[in-house]
């Protein structure tokens, strides 16, 4: 009798191995995991571009790409490498070391909290301890902890029903919690955050009642406030500064504001159909905006492309979404279809929030673009998600042990 390991390695009754199966997936141009790898592709190689643009004031003569520029691009092969490298194995295999995994990464987590680590092993940035100094790059074990918590919960999801009712929703929410307090420690409670799109998508996924969920984000909301007291003095300034844009207050604009009121400035200046290399470069560089090639990149691509520019970075994500989540509603196994819906949750909600930071509609809360801003954990991660989406596209189980997510709403 096979080993439930040999059952991921060779599936159907035939006994036939399903490495042809999968080299079939793969090549087969319907596969809708193909949409998810050339977006991400497109994504990352116009992030290089912006970065170049970015950070150089002019393109210089014998120069093909500034440093940062020429750096992202490198990361971008490791990325690609990875994803090849995880895409190829059965992911289910993963559902085995799980936990292993995260046990990891959340020793990373609690390594950046450890007093008298010196700075030149973990690495300040804006008053937050999130890096590791790695000599090429610095590690994000937060970016890492997003992929460990989508593999931890998936795994606990995929066979049970008890998340049907409020008491079965606590052991999700402890799963959360675990990074989500480490994290904020740091403090990072931008990163923090992404986790709880992610966990609610995720149990949506797997048949939680959607009153439940609604009722929980209703007393969320209106239990936010009373956590304002508990925000650092930079968070609450910086909320402090987005009520003063929406009330057309510019006493900040050279204070808290300048960043975001700089960065709607770019937005603006790049019109319908953007500038020029060279005047958007000078526009950029003269702006003095900071972070421009990491937190604010979207503010630069629509300089130097204008809204048609910016329409085309959302439609890019707008395919993303889409052919991720075709991917996990022709998957057949709970597993595989569960760390899709939770990746494409983080992918999507950082989106989101990091457009919304550079056009004025959120505070300015640390949150990179995927694919597109400078920062090799962001883009390495970012590029194991794909890898893992292309996993289950390419492996279908035919050994069902139950039908999944197809619960009534009164069952």
């Amino acid at each position: 009798m096979a080993t439930p390991l040999q059952q991921i390695v060779y599936v159907g009754a035939s006994g036939r191995s399903g490495i042809w199966d999968a080299i079939r997936a793969v090549v087969r141009p319907s596969n809708p995991a193909w949409i998810v790898v050339f977006s991400s592709l497109a994504l990352s190689l116009l992030g290089v571009y912006a970065i170049d643009v970015s950070r150089a004031l002019r393109a210089e003569d014998g120069m093909w790409l500034e440093p940062t520029a020429v750096k992202q691009l490198v990361l971008l092969a490791v990325g690609i490498g990875a994803g090849v490298l995880i895409a190829l194995p059965d992911y289910r295999w993963l559902s085995y070391i799980a936990l292993a995994i995260a046990v990891g990464v959340l020793g990373l987590l609690i390594f950046l909290l450890l007093p008298g680590v010196p700075d030149w092993i973990v690495r300040p940035r804006n008053g937050a301890r999130s890096w590791i100094n790695l000599g090429v790059f610095d590690l994000q074990p937060s970016e890492l902890a997003k992929i460990a918590f989508v593999l931890v919960l998936a795994n606990y999801l995929r066979f049970r029903s008890n998340h049907r009712r409020p008491g079965g929703l606590v052991p999700p929410a402890i799963i959360a919690f675990i990074p989500i307090g480490l994290i904020t420690l740091h403090p990072d409670l931008g990163s923090a955050l992404t986790f709880v799109p992610a966990l609610f998508a995720m149990l949506l996924a797997a048949g939680a009642r959607k009153r439940h969920l609604i009722l929980i984000v209703a007393a969320a909301a209106m239990a936010a406030p009373l956590a304002y007291p508990l925000l650092k003095p930079h968070q609450k300034q910086r909320l402090s500064g987005l009520f003063a844009q929406v009330q057309g207050n510019r006493q900040l604009d050279e204070g808290i504001n300048f960043q975001p009121i700089t960065a709607q400035q770019l937005v603006g200046a790049g019109g319908i159909e953007g500038n020029s290399g060279d005047r958007s470069r000078a526009l950029i560089h003269f702006s003095r905006l900071p972070e421009r090639h990491t937190d604010m990149i979207y503010a630069v691509i629509v300089n130097r492309f204008g809204l048609m520019g910016g329409m085309m970075v959302l439609a890019l994500y707008l395919l993303w979404v889409w052919g991720a989540l075709l991917t996990a509603g022709l998957a057949r196994e709970p597993f595989g279809r569960l760390i899709i819906v939770g990746l494409t949750a983080f992918v999507a909600t950082q989106a989101i929030i990091n457009i919304s930071m550079n056009v004025g509609l959120a505070p300015i809360i640390g949150i990179t673009l995927p694919f597109v801003s400078s920062g090799g954990s962001s883009l390495i991660a970012s590029w194991i998600m794909v890898g893992l989406i292309f996993s289950v596209s390419v492996r279908q189980s035919r050994l069902l042990h139950r039908r999944s997510f197809e619960y009534s709403d009164d069952e």
